[in-house]
């Protein structure tokens, strides 16, 4: 575990672990993670009989969970997990980061003239979206999205990127073209609304395009990997927003 400032970049192998075994599971407890559960299932436009199915349970069983009058076995949080398609920290956190924003993150970035030909690698994109996030919080203590960046090989990144591309894809939003060396990623045809996002938001993704327009992804992902959060953390560790706060002013973005 690292540290700085008093600030640690923590671990999170097992975390629902630690929130069935190390805390106590309380009725106010059960009751958030039962709101939690229902709100993902209709963001997922999941019947309660299907959802119950795929837990083994009977409707009045898994309703009764949705009420808060029953609490989950981990067995049960992790077949959850895998169906809503979220991060074990996030279910272990019940936060539901603003997803339908980081799409549109995705789709300002791709009209914000990132290249001369419209088009950005997959890899790349994901740097973008994370210096907007963590520069946010630099700048206004809260990030842009609410997701969860982990420490990977190539660079910061949250696993549900990776979802939101192959949604935004099918919905003909975004185009993606494959190279013999690269994910090219590029805007959709058709109008995109992006009124999830606030217009100070949208100008420092445009500031953040124009630094790094046609600069190679190996030039960010260099930059990333030098900034104190990266540094601070090891393999597959989630990224705490607040270490963006020690890095230099003139190296957040």
């Amino acid at each position: 575990m690292y540290s700085v400032v008093g600030l640690e970049c923590q671990i999170y192998q097992h975390p629902m672990l630690d929130f069935f075994y190390i805390h106590k599971y309380t009725s106010s407890m059960i009751n958030k993670y039962a709101q939690f559960i229902k709100d993902l299932r209709t963001e997922r436009g999941f019947s309660q009989s299907f959802v119950a199915d795929k837990l083994n349970l009977s409707r009045p069983s898994y309703t009764s969970i949705e009420n808060g009058n029953r609490g989950l076995t981990l067995e049960e949080a992790q077949k959850l997990k895998d169906l809503f398609g979220i991060s074990i920290e996030e279910f272990a956190k019940a936060t539901l980061p603003k997803y339908k924003k980081y799409k549109q993150m995705i789709i300002a970035f791709l009209k914000s003239s990132i290249s001369t030909d419209g088009k950005v690698p997959k890899t790349k994109l994901a740097k973008l979206l994370y210096l907007a996030d963590f520069a946010w919080y630099y700048a206004n203590l809260e990030s842009m999205s609410g997701m969860q960046y982990l420490r990977r090989t190539y660079g910061p990144v949250p696993d549900p990127y990776f979802r939101a591309l192959a949604e935004l894809e099918e919905e003909g939003k975004i185009t993606v073209d494959y190279k013999s060396d690269a994910i090219l990623i590029g805007a959709g045809a058709q109008h995109q609304k992006l009124d999830l996002l606030k217009t100070e938001e949208v100008d420092l993704m445009k500031k953040i395009s124009t630094k790094w327009k046609n600069k190679r992804t190996q030039e960010i992902i260099d930059f990333t990997h030098e900034q104190l959060p990266y540094k601070l953390c090891a393999p597959d560790e989630m990224i705490p927003y607040e270490l963006i706060i020690q890095q230099d002013p003139d190296y957040v973005y």
